[in-house]
Parts: structure tokens; C-alpha cells; sequence
């Protein structure tokens, strides 16, 4: 089959298929407001909701081929195990690890500016810094074609090519307005501007990524949720094929509102799984505060359960350091955790090396599965 071209001349669409769009609308939004609302009510959800903004971050980079897990980055982090890993782990891990900070810099920056081109270049320049890829300009679009496709392919049996080089700014100039744009809904305003940013593909990689990064970017700015912690790689990774059919649709078919209906059923769906394991999360921490504070007798319990919830896998020795607790009293909570099973030994400790430990609960819940 020839390649499909980028759309030229047809973002925003003339016209969608409303009719088709509003009897998901209505479920799509009002799924994305109770896991906003039990969002707001979750204490310091940048902390106890850490594992799964980690996730996002691996299911997001899987999407693109890496092969890292939630367990190997946090033990890479750790720096227990993961230190032993062969250089192409490595690389994924890093490219896990530098998508979180990207989106940190880019909230970070969402504090102060509106969502634009300079937020955009500045989190792409940390997410390639230094990885695969890192080459490739980063923080800067594109100045060559590019094309998507099998490896190697050249640009007449490419599957996809984004919009020309020498046209892209002017793109990119059109994406950003359409960010703010007023629209009869912002989640449909939403899957339109992923689209787009897909079809530019402004960037000689990463584009993926960081066109997800902006779906829980743009919700929080737009004041649709109240913080940037929407997770939307699950339901995309599951469903890849269909994702990238119906982007490809889009240029080749012009068909806005069919890509539209697949990307608001992937809001809902993830606002429901989003919300429950959410929900899973506070009740864990709710049920720990309470058993450890009975458990330790410690004013320090719940600054230990906080720094346990941030860092799921930790060494034994980055608790002692750095959990803000005097040491022996750290060492003390470390011992009953160890001695009531709330924590599971994954490195155990030898000479001057210290123990690798799992809060796998927490783990569970944000893998969805029995994965430790």
C-alpha cells in the first residue's frame, strides 16, 4: 500500500460528526470528573499516587519498543539490583526515568506559562536528553522528513509521513492557537490536538511520548481535572494496533470524528481504571497509617509510610539517610516493617551492602496484577 500523507489544510476539521460524538461526551466527562474528584480528596497525591505516574511512564515508553518494567526502574533507582542490568535495560530504564522528568519540568513550568511551543520544546530536550535518540535534536523540530514505518524502509514504503519539513512551524504555529482554542468540549478539543501532534510529528523522536505526556498536561490546564495526574498508556498500549489504525485514519481518510469516538472510549475507560486504583491506593494508605501507628509507637510513622509510598523500592540504607527520622528510630521502623511482612526483601543485605526492600501492595495495585 502507498504511504498516507499528512492532511494538509484540514486541522482543525471543518466539520465532526457531533451526532455520532455526543452519546460518548456525556460518559467520557463525567468518568474524568469523579476520578477528579477523588483526586482532590486524596492527601499529597503527588506522593502516594508516585507509582502510578512511574507506570505511565513505562506503559508510554513501551508503546515506542522499550522493554523496562515498573519493578527493574524503581530497582535501577534504587540502585540495588538494577546496576546490574545489561546496557540495552539500561537505556530503557533511562528512558523511563527521563520521561518523569520531563513531565516534572513541564508542570513545573505549567505553573507559569500557558501550555505552548516553548514548554513543548523544553520537555522534549529533557525527555531525549541522553538516551537513544539523544542525537537527534532535542528540544529542537525537525529540519529533514521523516517518515514511520519498518525499519529502514525508505519514504515510498513508509506507512506513515508527517507533515514536510519546510512547512512544519507553520504547523506547529496552527497546533498551538487550536491549544486554546474555545470548543464545545475540551475532551474532543483534546483528541484532536493529540492527532495533530501525531501527524506533525515535530520531532526526529519522541513524538509519542511526548504526545501523551500533553493528554494530562492539557487536562489540568484546561481546569478539567486539578492536578496532571491522568494515566492514559494502558488502555493505548492494550489497544496499539487500533491506536495507531485510527491516527493513520485520520490523514488518510479524514476521518476526525471515528478517531474522536476511540480516544473519548479511551478517556472513560482509563478515568474508571484511573479512578480505581486510585481508590486502592488511599485505602492502603489509610489501612498502613493506622496499623503502623499502633505498630510503632513512632511520632515518625506517617513520614515513614509517606517516604515508603514515594519510593516502593528502596535500600535499606537511602530509609536510614533520608527519610527524615533519627537513625536508630529509622532502623527500629525498618525492623518491625521487615518482622510484620509489610515490606518484601528483595536484596538482602551482605558486608557493606545494604538490603533491597519492596512495599508490594503498593506494587500490586499499580501493575494491576500480582506482579511481586
Amino acid at each position: 500500500m502507498a504511504a498516507v500523507h499528512y492532511h494538509y489544510g484540514k486541522f482543525p476539521p471543518r466539520k465532526l460528526e457531533w451526532e455520532r460524538l455526543i452519546p460518548l461526551v456525556g460518559p467520557a466527562n463525567a468518568a474524568v470528573a469523579r476520578y477528579d474528584a477523588l483526586l482532590s480528596a486524596i492527601p499529597n497525591a503527588a506522593v502516594l499516587l508516585s507509582p502510578l505516574t512511574t507506570q505511565e511512564a513505562v506503559l508510554s515508553s513501551r508503546i515506542e519498543g522499550t522493554q523496562a518494567t515498573m519493578g527493574e526502574v524503581l530497582e535501577f533507582e534504587a540502585g540495588g539490583i538494577g546496576d546490574q542490568y545489561p546496557e540495552e535495560k539500561r537505556h530503557d530504564i533511562q528512558e523511563v526515568l527521563n520521561y518523569r522528568m520531563a513531565m516534572r519540568h513541564a508542570m513545573k513550568m505549567l505553573e507559569k506559562l500557558p501550555l505552548s511551543q516553548r514548554v513543548i520544546l523544553e520537555t522534549h530536550a529533557i525527555l531525549m536528553d541522553n538516551v537513544r535518540g539523544h542525537g537527534k535534536s532535542p528540544g529542537k523540530y525537525r529540519r529533514i522528513p521523516n517518515w514511520i514505518g519498518p525499519a529502514g524502509c525508505s519514504q515510498e514504503e513508509a506507512r506513515f509521513v508527517p507533515i514536510s519539513a519546510d512547512k512544519l512551524d507553520e504547523g506547529m504555529s496552527t497546533f498551538e492557537k487550536q491549544l486554546h482554542a474555545n470548543m464545545p468540549d475540551k475532551l474532543v478539543q483534546l483528541a484532536l490536538l493529540h492527532a495533530e501532534f501525531e501527524a506533525l510529528h515535530p520531532f526526529l523522536d519522541g513524538n509519542g511520548r511526548l504526545g501523551r505526556m500533553l493528554v494530562p498536561l492539557f487536562l489540568w490546564q484546561s481546569g478539567v481535572i486539578g492536578q496532571p495526574m491522568f494515566y492514559i498508556s494502558a488502555f493505548l498500549d492494550e489497544r496499539r494496533d487500533e491506536y495507531y489504525d485510527r491516527l493513520l485514519a485520520v490523514s488518510r481518510n479524514d476521518d476526525w470524528t471515528g478517531w474522536c469516538a476511540f480516544f473519548l472510549e479511551a478517556l472513560r475507560s482509563q478515568a474508571v481504571m484511573n479512578e480505581q486504583k486510585a481508590s486502592a491506593i488511599l485505602r492502603l494508605y489509610n489501612e498502613k497509617k493506622l496499623e503502623l501507628v499502633a505498630l510503632t509507637h513512632s511520632q515518625y510513622s506517617i513520614l515513614a509510610l509517606d517516604w515508603i509510598f514515594e519510593r516502593p523500592i528502596f535500600k535499606s540504607s537511602d530509609f536510614v539517610a533520608s527519610a527524615g527520622i533519627p537513625s536508630p528510630t529509622a532502623r527500629r521502623i525498618l525492623t518491625l516493617f521487615r518482622e510484620n511482612d509489610l515490606l518484601t526483601t528483595l536484596v538482602e543485605a551482605a558486608g557493606r551492602k545494604s538490603a533491597v526492600y519492596g512495599f508490594s501492595e503498593l506494587l500490586n495495585i499499580a501493575e494491576g496484577r500480582e506482579a511481586f
